[in-house]
This record gives C-alpha cells, sequence and structure tokens, in this order.
C-alpha cells in the first residue's frame, strides 16, 4: 500500500519562540513520526504550504483539493491545522465528487509535535490506521474518533473533536 501524505501546516508544524505565542510553522512533522514508527507502507510527502489554518484562503483549500484529485495514490492523508480543518475536508470532498476513489483523512493535533505532550503522535497513528482500513471518501481523525466532515466541529472550550449533535 502506498499513501500520499500533504502537509498544509497548522499546530502539529508550529515552532514557538516565546511565551507571548510567537510561532512560525515549520517543517513537516508527519515523516519524522512515521519513521519513529515504523510503519510498513510507503508514503511519499509533499508540502503544499505552511500556514495556520485561520490563513488559509479559499484559493489554498482549492489548491489542496486540486493535489488530493490530482493524485496518484488512492490513500491520502492531510496534515492541517484544527480550526479550519472541517470546512478543508467538505472542500476535498466536494472536489472528489458524489462517488469517491480515495480515501482522504485530515489529522492535526492540538499541541505542537514538537512539545512533550502533545496529541500529535497518537493523531497521526491513528490516521495512518485508519487511511488503511476506511472506505473510499474523507475522514477527519481526530481525538480517537473518525468523522465524516458534515458531522464534525471542533469544540473550543472542551478543545477537541465531536460529532455534530443531530436533530
Amino acid at each position: 500500500m502506498h499513501v500520499q501524505i500533504f502537509t498544509t501546516g497548522g499546530t502539529i508544524d508550529k515552532i514557538y519562540f516565546d511565551a507571548k505565542s510567537d510561532y512560525q510553522i515549520g517543517d513537516p512533522q508527519i515523516v519524522e513520526i512515521l519513521r519513529t514508527a515504523g510503519v510498513s507502507f510507503s508514503y511519499e510527502c509533499e508540502t503544499l504550504m505552511h500556514k495556520d489554518s485561520l490563513d488559509l484562503t479559499d484559493e489554498d483549500r482549492a489548491l489542496i483539493a486540486r493535489r488530493v484529485v490530482e493524485a496518484e495514490a488512492d490513500r491520502v492523508i492531510l496534515t492541517h491545522g484544527t480550526d479550519s480543518m472541517v470546512h478543508t475536508a467538505k472542500t476535498v470532498l466536494e472536489a472528489l465528487g458524489p462517488h469517491p476513489i480515495k480515501t482522504v483523512v485530515l489529522v492535526g493535533s492540538l499541541a505542537p509535535a514538537r512539545f512533550r505532550t502533545t496529541d500529535a503522535e497518537f493523531n497521526i497513528g491513528f490516521a495512518a490506521a485508519a487511511v488503511q482500513a476506511l472506505s473510499p471518501g474523507v475522514y477527519i481523525t481526530m481525538n480517537g474518533g473518525v468523522f465524516r466532515p458534515h458531522e464534525a466541529r471542533k469544540n473550543r472550550e472542551l478543545n477537541r473533536f465531536e460529532a455534530v449533535p443531530t436533530a
């Protein structure tokens, strides 16, 4: 199995410089995490941008969706900031059309991968398993859950992803 990885930035790749939240988006951490874990599938990683997800534009989302659609691999992991992850997931889903043939998993973290206490390694491991096991479609994997784009939200108060309550 071969997995295409695209990175866009977000908290998972942030480097903080001071207590006043001065940061930059650093190099993607997913490759080192997968290498350390000794994953048994092949993968290729391409950096699309180094942005906080709050700074992503519609043009950025169109580029992300286009690269996912154009990817030769039928399994894709997309690292992304959590604040607008759901929006991007919906954009990718729309670009893939009503009958997607690819399995796309968006993943990020609520604390930078470089922090000693981070959810990044767990989330990436979970995404790596999910992209291999799930049927074609677009998913968000965060906090040990698998969410469809139209059924997920980030709960900023509790700092986690959760299913959208249905009426």
